[in-house]
This record gives structure tokens, C-alpha cells and sequence, in this order.
């Protein structure tokens, strides 16, 4: 018997991209950026409102690192993170020099518990190491507890780095997730609802914010007639061609959360 192989979660193109890809192509923006970068964020934006503001990078992983950096997150401080998620979600705090503090799910959503991530924030406080962010993950696109998250988090006056890598689309009481905490993470890997190949985005509430994640995801460069770097930078940004998909992509997005929805009533 012949069994072909299911995929488990292959892309799928909306038909424009080569589109967007081709105009980059045929205007010589192969360079990392240009407007298909501007585009993507200004596209992204608009479709989840609530007037956050858009940076487009290489990965998610490198928007949750540069999450933490904005949340001053440094060696020896520690970080909560959800248990049940991707390594990416935990990785970057071990790159900040910091330490994962790891807290286990409930079971209505599967994402953090807010009892037990009270019960580890006060832990870590008992020992003198109050936690430096909290990165809550909507694990499968479905939604944490954000209000309840969001109240133990304001208790204790310890941001949100929220990681919507699996959840773009997904709303929690009208409002689109990566909007939810302190600083939203989305991915574009080739296994999410839309895809650039490899990319992701960081979501900020200010201007000043995302203008200062572009500076780090672009090598730190000052502004200066030579080359001049004040800060530790990364190579980090999303390239033109790239972003050319994600426009493509953005165009059937809505057509694509219909048909995992349709899924899920089909499953059910």
C-alpha cells in the first residue's frame, strides 16, 4: 500500500505574492529593506488595530529577544515563561544573560496559570529576585488568561512580553492578540497561519518603542556620516523579498482564519 505523506502544516499562497516579490525584483529593492517592509508593517497594523506600531523582523525568536532588551531584562535577573510552549519562547532570556522561571499551564486554555504564576512571582520575591517580565505564550493560537494574567501581573508591577507567534487572528474579548501585553511577539515561520519563509514581528504600543527595536534589529547604528555604535546591535530586520510574501500573504489572512475555524468545527 502506497501511504502519501500528510503535512502537518504546509504554507499556503494566496496567488499575489510572486506579485510583490517581482515588483522588488523589478525595481532592484532586493536590498534588506524597502516598501514591501513598510508595507507589511503598515498592513499588519491596520489589521490588528488598537494603534499599536509594527516592526518587521527576521524571526519571532529575534522579536522576544528584542522584547526582553526593551524590558531592560539583563544577566541575573530571571524571567517568568510559560512551561508548555516552544523553546523559542525561553531561549532569548537565557541569551540576556537571565534565568527562565518556569510555570505550568491550567487546563481550560492550556496556557499559564495565573494561581501558580502568583505563587512563583511571590516565591522569587521571598528569595529576593523579584521577576523582570513575564512572557505569556498563546500557545496554539488560543488566547491565556489575559485578564487574569494581567491582573497578577500590575500587582506586582512586572510587564508582559506576550508571544502570539501561533496567534495571529485570534482575538480575547474583541481585541486581537499581540495587543494584550506590555510588548507583542508574532512569527512568520512556514508553519504559521501566514508566512514570509522565516520572519516575524515585534508590536509595540509607541513610535519610540518600535523605532528603538528597528535601531537594535539594524546593527545599532548611530546616526552618524561613518560608521558609529553606541549599543550592542543585531542583524535582525526582515528583508524586502521577504516582506513581499507576508503582503501577499496578508491578503488571504482573512481567508485562512475562516478555514482553521472551519477545521476546528470540523474536528469538533
Amino acid at each position: 500500500m502506497n501511504h502519501s505523506k500528510i503535512w502537518l502544516s504546509s504554507p499556503h499562497m494566496g496567488g499575489s505574492e510572486q506579485g510583490y516579490v517581482q515588483e522588488a525584483f523589478d525595481t532592484n529593492w532586493v536590498a534588506p529593506l524597502g516598501p514591501n517592509v513598510t508595507g507589511f508593517e503598515n498592513d499588519i497594523s491596520q489589521f490588528i488595530a488598537g494603534g499599536s506600531h509594527v516592526a518587521a523582523l527576521s524571526s519571532g525568536t529575534a522579536a522576544i529577544h528584542l522584547g526582553l532588551i526593551l524590558l531592560d531584562v539583563g544577566a541575573g535577573d530571571e524571567v517568568i515563561c510559560q512551561s508548555f510552549t516552544f523553546s523559542a519562547s525561553c531561549n532569548p532570556i537565557v541569551y540576556q544573560g537571565a534565568t527562565p522561571v518556569f510555570v505550568d499551564s491550567e487546563s481550560d486554555t492550556w496556557n499559564i496559570c495565573p494561581e501558580n504564576l502568583e505563587k512563583a512571582i511571590k516565591d522569587r520575591i521571598s528569595n529576593g529576585k523579584k521577576p523582570k517580565a513575564i512572557i505569556a505564550v498563546h500557545l496554539y493560537g488560543m488566547p491565556f488568561k489575559a485578564d487574569e494574567i494581567r491582573a497578577v501581573a500590575d500587582r506586582y508591577a512586572i510587564p508582559i512580553l506576550e508571544d502570539s507567534a501561533e496567534a495571529l487572528g485570534s482575538t480575547y474579548k474583541g481585541k486581537h492578540c499581540g495587543t494584550l501585553g506590555d510588548i507583542g511577539v508574532l512569527s512568520f515561520n512556514g508553519n504559521k497561519i501566514i508566512t514570509t519563509s522565516g520572519g516575524g514581528a515585534i508590536v509595540a504600543k509607541t513610535k519610540e518603542l518600535k523605532d528603538k527595536a528597528v535601531f537594535l534589529a539594524t546593527q545599532a547604528r548611530d546616526n552618524a556620516r561613518h560608521y558609529q555604535h553606541s549599543e550592542i546591535g543585531y542583524n535582525y530586520r526582515l528583508s524586502n523579498i521577504c516582506a513581499g510574501i507576508g503582503r501577499g500573504q496578508m491578503e488571504v489572512l482573512d481567508k485562512h482564519i475562516a478555514l482553521r475555524r472551519g477545521m476546528n468545527g470540523f474536528y469538533k
